[in-house]
């Protein structure tokens, strides 16, 4: 059981982590990198949730941003 708010607030982030990388477990990586990053998450992050490098995940934003001009 958590014991004070910072726990509890960590435990928060780790159930949004996990709701995230389900929501989006049957996307292609370049839209689980669209959808995540649109939810606040860092390139670091994404990383970690989608199993890649947090370079991949920065290159993929580039390329996405560069689609839309």
């Amino acid at each position: 059981m958590p014991e004070n708010n910072i726990e509890i607030i960590e435990e928060l982030r780790q159930i949004k982590k996990l709701l995230m990388v389900i929501a989006t477990k049957n996307e292609e990586q370049k839209d689980q990198v669209r959808i995540l990053s649109n939810a606040g998450f860092q390139p670091k992050e994404i990383a970690e949730l989608i199993g890649t490098t947090a370079n991949t995940v920065r290159v993929t934003l580039n390329r996405i941003k560069n689609e839309t001009k």
